[in-house]
């Protein structure tokens, strides 16, 4: 898990109508996959850090909660109906948001663009 979220920090820093997207967002965002845990803290658009929890004591504004398949088959180059989005995770039971939605409103085009960035890229036939 962790090295997708390393590649997908990677594409966000070459993504610059994205860090455009997110130059307003400095927020830590807990992304919980089964019973692992992980803090996403973003700076103006970029992904600052990435740490492991679990932790009590790191705040964060909002969280995503999901199952491993489930993001597995959310990060598939072309996902199933219902895997497509996060709020598609919600709606078919594998996924859970909370926390201050205001904030996840607020930039989730930002947000949901940064989680798509961990979808395996599509081979185009030559």
């Amino acid at each position: 898990m962790q090295a997708r979220l390393r590649a997908m920090q990677a594409r966000l820093n070459g993504t610059p109508h994205l860090r455009r997207l997110g130059r307003l967002f400095s927020e830590t965002v807990l992304l919980k996959v089964d019973d692992a845990e992980y803090y996403l803290v973003f700076d103006r658009g970029a992904l600052a850090a990435i740490q492991c929890g679990p932790s009590r004591k790191t705040p964060w504004r909002f969280a995503l909660s999901t199952d491993a398949a489930a993001l597995e088959a959310f990060w598939q180059a072309r996902p199933e109906p219902g895997f497509h989005d996060i709020f598609g995770l919600v709606k078919i039971g594998r996924g859970r948001v909370d926390g201050d939605i205001l904030a996840l409103v607020k930039n989730l085009r930002f947000f949901k663009e940064f989680m798509a960035l961990g979808r395996d890229v599509e081979e185009v036939p030559a």
